[in-house]
């Protein structure tokens, strides 16, 4: 009799446990940069051909491979980073399980072209899902060199699941920016379809840092740097007036691997308590180096979740570390020594002897006394100043009383159906059949504002003004990606960008009713739009634009109203779609009912 529970084919096995490990064309650019780093390479090269669906290619001059081992090296679990259980506990190479390469055979056609050193030939494998189609010797530089093509050929179903191209590209950059990181020493290159995206040269962590994001970073970031017996933590963090409303510059490494540890992303940020806008996120390149015993990197596929023994303590020493960094560099910029002007502390002249000042007493003075001057010229100014205090003033009799806090309408005629007040710049307050109705005028102007204004923006567009004087903006590599494909878009809403260099962006011209205050939050909004949304194309770019613009346009609104604009107010917010609350979230309207009223006077 037959049973059920048949042993899989290995083809089909392979497919399945390959996906684990890739996912997309980013996940296999990944394990392919850090078996090249493995292997000792000094010069990397990255060629990618549409977002890595047609061609992923990794050049090194690493060790190279001998013929077995170049056939050896796409079976499962074959490694030459460990030799026992006990080598997972001392790991310090990026790749250890011997899984990624069988994975990657299963799922697409390869080509490895590799030589060691010393050999005059090198070898050439052929395979395609698994199979080895072709192995032989080959002229080919020293080191080794992957072509992963037609990723996903044999499982359409995974392949229909990818994204659009710059969705993927956008990944691989990650991924890329991820090793080139955490090793300066090593040249990188990237190319994307005969584009030369970055050409990394060899330099120390800071030269990396503004290679890969920048040079606009290399003034905002500070150093940080402690070591104790249980981490060692170097790195760099933005200045806390640099934080921005987007995550993508922050970057943790453990061991040299980079990782997610939401807990001490956490511990990175505390130390920014009250130092930065709520909403917004400090940019850190932050490196741990610990025991290799006291962490486990074998807990996930991708080895980007580990777990550490010592947790919280870390987290203390990486708080403690990221504040000091931050304290030292905002006090050294406060005290500005040049400035500080010298006591003026006279010096007596030569030959004069130092005497004490002299305090004169009047000896006739007896402060018990009530007779004394001082005593009646005081009752006497007393007296005065609470006659005068209840005197009435011309001033107060050609005037009707106004309570404290509250602004008197310009009109003298209240409505008495249902009148309104003003209180301060802020508030209006007007009775309602369940008691009394307060509304934010601020926050309902931006509601009035930010449904116009999307209107607009589904329809005719919004008109464009031109700066005076351009505006740049810097952002990574991958955030400019995004941000060049979004400049159609951008331009019907009313902003004129042009590219400056590859990471920067000129602007000159944006939507009426912006102020220049706003353009980096605004834009920094929609590139997070657009990584939280997946591509430019399904990104809803108009509500970050129509929320900067209707903040702006409200804030101006700020004004002491007549009895007539009160009222035409509060019908336009009503007419809106969601009249009680804000585009932000927060509360426009509050209804206190007679028994809330009743209860503040008991």
């Amino acid at each position: 009799m037959t049973g059920i529970i048949q042993l899989l084919p290995e083809a089909v096995a392979n497919q399945i446990a390959a996906g684990e490990v890739i996912q997309r064309p980013a996940s296999a650019v990944k394990e392919l940069l850090e078996n090249a780093v493995d292997a000792g390479a000094q010069s990397i090269q990255l060629i990618i051909r549409d977002a890595g669906k047609t061609l992923i290619q990794v050049v090194d001059d690493g060790c190279g491979m001998s013929p077995t081992d170049a056939r050896l090296c796409f079976e499962r679990h074959a490694t030459s980073k460990i030799r026992s259980a006990n080598d997972l506990f001392a790991i310090r190479t990026l790749g250890f399980r011997g899984e990624a390469l069988a994975s990657i055979a299963a799922i697409a056609q390869i080509e490895l072209r590799t030589r060691r050193h010393e050999d005059e030939l090198g070898t050439l494998v052929l395979i395609e899902g698994t199979e080895v189609k072709d192995q032989q010797p080959v002229q080919c530089l020293a080191g080794s060199s992957f072509s992963i093509k037609n990723l996903f050929f044999n499982v359409p179903a995974r392949r229909a699941f990818l994204k659009s191209d710059p969705v993927e590209m956008r990944h691989i950059i990650e991924e890329f920016q991820r090793v080139a990181l955490v090793y300066p020493q090593i040249q990188f290159s990237l190319q994307s379809n005969g584009r030369v995206i970055y050409n990394l040269s060899k330099g120390n962590l800071r030269q990396r840092i503004v290679q890969l994001l920048g040079n606009h970073l290399n003034q905002k970031i500070i150093l940080v740097e402690e070591k104790t017996q249980l981490i060692n933590i170097h790195g760099f963090v933005s200045k806390p007036e640099h934080s921005r409303k987007i995550r993508g510059e922050q970057f943790l490494f453990a061991n040299g691997r980079y990782v997610k540890i939401a807990y001490f992303q956490h511990a990175i940020e505390a130390a920014y308590e009250g130092l930065i806008p709520q909403g917004n996120y400090p940019s850190y390149f932050i490196y741990l180096e610990v025991d290799p015993s006291r962490i486990d990197v074998n807990i996930h596929p991708t080895k980007t979740e580990v777990k550490f023994i010592d947790e919280q303590p870390i987290y203390g020493i990486l708080k403690a570390a990221v504040r000091k960094a931050i304290g030292q560099v905002s006090l050294a910029s406060q005290l500005d020594f040049d400035t500080i002007l010298p006591f003026d502390i006279p010096e007596p002249k030569a030959g004069q002897p130092i005497r004490p000042p002299e305090i004169k007493v009047n000896p006739d003075y007896n402060p018990f006394n009530t007779s004394s001057p001082g005593r009646n010229l005081s009752e006497s100014r007393t007296k005065s100043q609470w006659e005068q205090l209840y005197k009435p003033s011309q001033q107060d009799k050609d005037s009707t009383e106004i309570l404290p806090g509250f602004v008197q309408s310009e009109t003298p005629e209240v409505n008495q159906e249902k009148p309104f007040i003003q209180i301060s710049l802020h508030y209006i307050i007007t009775s309602v059949k369940s008691g009394m109705m307060i509304i934010d005028i601020e926050k309902a102007w931006e509601r009035i504002y930010y449904e116009e204004i999307i209107s607009a923006l589904d329809n005719r567009g919004l008109g464009s003004q031109q700066l005076l004087f351009p505006y740049n903006l810097h952002f990574s590599q991958a955030e400019a990606e995004l941000l060049t494909q979004a400049k159609p878009l951008l331009s019907k809403m009313g902003f004129t960008l042009d590219n400056l260099s590859p990471n920067t962006f000129v602007v000159q011209g944006i939507p009426q009713g912006m102020a220049v205050s706003d353009i980096q939050n605004v834009i920094e909004n929609i590139v997070h739009a657009i990584i939280n949304q997946g591509d430019v194309e399904t990104a809803d770019l108009r509500i970050p634009v129509a929320r900067s613009l209707a903040l702006n346009m409200a804030f101006r609104q700020l004004k002491i109203y007549k009895q007539e604009e009160m009222r035409s107010l509060t019908d336009r917010l009503f007419a809106t779609s969601m009249p009680s609350v804000s585009p932000s979230g927060k509360n426009i309207v509050r209804i206190v009912s007679e028994e809330e009223l009743s209860q503040l006077f008991k």
